[in-house]
């Protein structure tokens, strides 16, 4: 309606104008000056009146539209005939007037104001016919004037209604957009993969909550991937530049990051990898735990079950080799195999016990534990069992100590489990097995290093090193480090195996008891 009014106004500044720029034309023999003058003024008034209420946001004006409709038209048609009639061409602001009027109007007003200003037309007509002593009359061009106000008001209207139409269509799509873009980030927040979105000048366009806590700290915005996360970058960098697109699409990158090993996956945003990227973000330890986790609750159901199935006739076969035993006595060879078959039923025992152990990891019985305390006692346990001279097999405390929630035994066995594998495989000379504990201030966490001074173990072995069953001595069962893994997981503990220049180091992280 300001548009309206501004229009208005526009128009009523050229009628005035009118009067003075075009005094002396050969077809105006029935122009009227005084008359045109004051009503060319009145219209600007009035276009005034309106357009400055509207500015100023009074809207006395703007809910009567019919009312200032008819009022255009008024002026308009006595305009025509002060100016002399049609052939002034004044009558094109009539089509203009009844066009504005119902792009605003709804459904049967439009042809309301078309016939008004037809009417308001055909009766200046035949005003002229009565005042200015005309011999005849021409409706012809008021007629097709008349045609032209209703056919524009239509389509006008028409225009209106469809433009509505689609003002609500594309409101409608803004708001389904919205609410897609709002699910999209809640899916993308809740999920548990990491997730970047790179525009092709490196910018970060989205960063999820997971991507954040994956990468270490916080995305802020108008961040550059370079700045934010310096390694996924270069990574990035080197995608693009890759040749062969289809080969290297859906491949799989590793970055160790912040004590995390991260898995990445870069899939484009089109079909140059120059316009940007989606990078997912996947933490591969606690994938590769899963997939353990997985093939380990089949494994336990069967190997318990077999577990239980062997045990009896085991030791049906242990009984009968020691009867065999007692009549070989005098015979070497038949000694030997016996002997031989008496190893391999103490293996298979060994075996049965520790799958039983295994699937006892769930039912723990923690208990507040002196570490430090308990360390002495083991340090001293172990060394009379296995024959160990104190001085081959150190331990340093260093003076710290702190209490942990943790099922006795099971630390007990994970401590003889990785203290006899790193006896078996030092050099037995002095200080060649060391017991550590290590306190960082502020930590919650307390460290136990056992280190052997041995041959270190094969970068190819490490990544199957606590895996089941996997083992490179032909008299083991391959069981001891899975099940210290497995026990120290069961009670919110962490162990990990660190290559050192001389032997081998393995870390127990135990989380300190909290105060109550």
């Amino acid at each position: 309606m300001r548009f309206s009014h501004l229009y208005r106004f526009v128009i009523a500044c050229g009628l005035v104008t009118y009067f003075f720029f075009w005094q002396e034309l050969p077809w105006r023999e029935n122009y009227n000056s005084q008359l045109y003058l004051r009503l060319a003024g009145s219209y600007l008034v009035f276009s005034l009146s309106a357009a400055l209420l509207s500015w100023f946001k009074v809207v006395i004006l703007d809910r009567r539209l019919t009312l200032i409709t008819i009022i255009d038209i008024g002026f308009i048609v006595t305009l025509i005939y002060a100016a002399g009639g049609l052939e002034s061409g004044l009558g094109l602001l009539l089509v203009l007037a009844t066009a504005s009027a119902s792009l605003f109007s709804q459904g049967r007003l439009a042809l309301f104001y078309a016939a008004i200003a037809s009417i308001a037309l055909l009766l200046e007509q035949s005003y002229q016919f009565i005042t200015w002593e005309q011999h005849q009359v021409d409706y012809t061009h008021a007629a097709m004037l008349s045609l032209s106000c209703f056919a524009t008001a239509w389509l006008a209207h028409s225009f209106s209604k469809r433009t509505k139409q689609s003002e609500a269509l594309a409101s409608q799509r803004g708001i389904d957009l919205e609410n897609m873009a709002q699910i999209n980030q809640l899916i993308t927040q809740e999920i548990q993969d990491g997730i970047l979105v790179v525009d092709k000048d490196f910018k970060i366009r989205h960063c999820n909550a997971q991507a954040e806590k994956l990468l270490g700290h916080q995305h802020t915005e108008f961040e550059t991937l370079d700045e934010y996360a310096p390694e996924v970058a270069a990574l990035l960098a080197h995608w693009i530049t890759e040749n062969n697109v289809q080969k290297n699409a859906n491949k799989h990158r590793k970055l160790r990051l912040i004590e995390r090993e991260l898995r990445l996956r870069l899939m484009p945003v089109s079909n140059d990898r120059h316009d940007g990227a989606v990078i997912f973000i996947e933490d591969w330890s606690q994938i590769q735990m899963q997939a353990q986790q997985m093939k380990l609750v089949a494994l336990g159901r069967l190997t318990a079950n077999i577990a239980h199935e062997i045990r009896n006739p085991l030791s049906a076969i242990s009984h009968a080799n020691q009867l065999l035993q007692e009549e070989a006595m005098n015979d070497p060879a038949i000694k030997r195999m016996l002997q031989i078959v008496a190893d391999n039923v103490t293996r298979l025992d060994q075996i049965v016990k520790d799958v039983l152990e295994l699937n006892r990891r769930d039912r723990t019985q923690q208990e507040s534990i002196s570490l430090a305390k308990f360390l002495q006692d083991f340090h001293t346990q172990f060394c009379q069992a296995e024959k160990i001279p104190p001085e081959h097999f150190r331990m340093y405390l260093a003076g710290h100590d702190g209490n942990i929630l943790f099922d006795r035994r099971h630390l007990n066995q994970i401590l003889w489990n990785i203290c006899r594998n790193g006896w078996h495989h030092s050099r037995r000379q002095e200080s060649s097995l060391t017991l550590s504990l290590i306190e960082s201030p502020g930590e919650t966490k307390l460290t136990v290093a056992i280190k052997d001074d041995g041959s270190g173990i094969a970068e190819e072995i490490i990544p199957h090193l606590f895996e089941p069953f996997f083992t490179t001595e032909s008299s083991g069962t391959g069981l001891g480090l899975y099940i210290a893994r497995e026990l120290c997981e069961a009670n919110d503990g962490r162990i990990e195996y660190q290559p050192t220049d001389n032997g081998s180091l393995f870390l127990i992280q135990i989380k300190r008891q909290t105060a109550q």
